[in-house]
């Protein structure tokens, strides 16, 4: 469907997912690992969170999304969309930016889960006490 036409991209990443994110001019469709997103997501908040970055910026229905994602769960995944999505429209317009920069949608989310020390039960749960 969108072969051979032109396109702006970004890599967007949250937690342990990584979204690699085109952005083509049309009409303001998403798609998600050759899924529509109300197919992917079914939660009404994580579509919000992946169309954050157009509605700030007022391009809902001027450009189409096609990603693909893969790891973590689906929150992490809509942040990395999200993510993926603002880098990319900076790409287009760099006017954009300081509406993306003031909303926190060009930093990544430096949130990840703590490994697991020797000795406790997991990142930070000791094991249960016991007087006797």
């Amino acid at each position: 469907m969108f072969e051979g036409k032109p396109y702006f991209y970004g890599t967007g990443r949250r937690k342990s997912s990584v979204a690699r994110v085109r952005v083509y001019n049309g009409t303001g469709k998403v798609t998600i690992n050759d899924r529509d997103i109300d197919d992917y997501f079914g939660l009404e908040t994580l579509k919000l969170i992946v169309r954050q970055p157009l509605t700030i910026t007022d391009n809902a229905d001027k450009f189409d999304i096609v990603c693909r994602v893969a790891g973590g769960g689906v929150t992490g995944q809509a942040g990395a969309i999200r993510h993926g999505i603002a880098r990319a429209l900076l790409q287009a317009d760099e006017n954009f930016r300081p509406a993306l920069k003031k909303a926190g949608l060009l930093t990544r989310d430096p949130r990840m889960k703590e490994r697991k020390k020797y000795g406790l039960k997991g990142a930070r749960r000791a094991p249960q006490f016991s007087k006797r």
